[in-house]
């Protein structure tokens, strides 16, 4: 189960040593209530599984050998994106800042994942944090890498 709150950054914190990655995923399967998904995360090679929408959603992860993962990459063409993830610690909980690449350069994004709805609720975003974006369909990374970015 992801638990998870979304929002639109404007002006993103000073990013001195925070870890991050290059992120490349593209996507098998789009549906109304779901995807099935290829990401690349550094070395790391996973197919994902989401079910649902909004802030509670399924999810399932299998890694995938570097042949299974080129086997099935070019089945997303058109329907891909570019990022790179920073990882950062907010008390104990750790924002994923996403700086999108190529098209959606210039779009940067937070996200928050929670172990429970309540704890989801009681969040207080730091005031670097803008509009809030959960359950904005527009924003999703599957609709990004499909239609671009939102108007």
């Amino acid at each position: 189960m992801e638990i998870e709150r979304k929002f639109l950054v404007t002006e993103p914190p000073r990013l001195e040593g925070e870890p991050s990655a290059a992120i490349e995923q593209g996507y098998l399967s789009l549906g109304a209530d779901g995807e099935v998904r290829l990401r690349r995360r550094d070395a790391e090679l996973r197919l994902t599984v989401k079910r649902g929408r909004g802030l509670v959603r399924q999810e399932r992860e299998v890694e995938l050998s570097t042949e299974q993962f080129e086997a099935l990459w070019p089945l997303t063409d058109g329907r891909r994106l570019r990022k790179r993830r920073h990882l950062i610690p907010h008390g104990e909980l750790t924002v994923e800042l996403d700086f999108y690449e190529g098209e959606l350069a210039g779009l940067v994004v937070a996200e928050v994942e929670f172990a429970d709805p309540e704890a989801a609720a009681s969040f207080e975003p730091p005031g670097w944090f803008g509009e809030e974006l959960t359950g904005e369909a527009a924003y999703s990374n599957q609709r990004l890498a499909v239609e671009g970015r939102p108007r």
